[in-house]
């Protein structure tokens, strides 16, 4: 198998396995059904990924890392401030509503535990994007004068 094939069969997997998570929630999900949406083999598919949580964590980390490129990309370029966190704020919303059964899945099924570390490399990100609009804010004179950590993390956890 080539690497380009390789990589195709990957993201074919993970759309599927998006999908599956999504319908019968993680655990009704098994790696046959997974394989079978993915129109592979479950051999091939365990080539791909050790067991159903590592299928799961992979995805978790692909979806968390796209959100915040999807961010970063959005606030490429905003001179404003206000601007830009009326944009970030807009982004994570509209994400989290459009995702919202999903997350109140993986909430009930794992609860906070499930891919911890992954959880807060995301969060620490979101909460570093959001101080350095506070920052850059600050700077330009648009906001005023503040704990730029200590409101970025205010303004974090009001958004989850």
């Amino acid at each position: 198998m080539n690497k380009r094939s390789g990589e195709e069969t990957k993201r074919k997997i993970l759309e599927a396995a998006g999908k599956v998570f999504n319908d019968f929630g993680y655990s009704r999900t098994n790696m046959r059904l997974v394989a079978g949406s993915a129109g592979i083999s479950v051999g091939s598919l365990y080539l791909y990924f050790r067991n159903k949580e590592d299928l799961c964590l992979t995805l978790m980390k692909e979806s968390l890392d796209e959100f915040n490129r999807e961010t970063r990309e959005a606030l490429r370029g905003i001179q404003d401030p206000k601007e830009a966190l009326g944009i970030f704020v807009t982004l994570t919303a509209d994400r989290a509503l459009g995702r919202k059964e999903m997350c109140l899945l993986h909430a009930r099924e794992h609860g906070f535990s499930f891919g911890m570390e992954l959880k807060k490399n995301f969060f620490r990100e979101r909460r570093q994007l959001i101080a350095d609009i506070i920052r850059d804010g600050v700077e330009k004179k648009v906001f005023r004068e503040c704990d730029i950590t200590q409101t970025a993390n205010i303004i974090f956890n009001v958004l989850r």
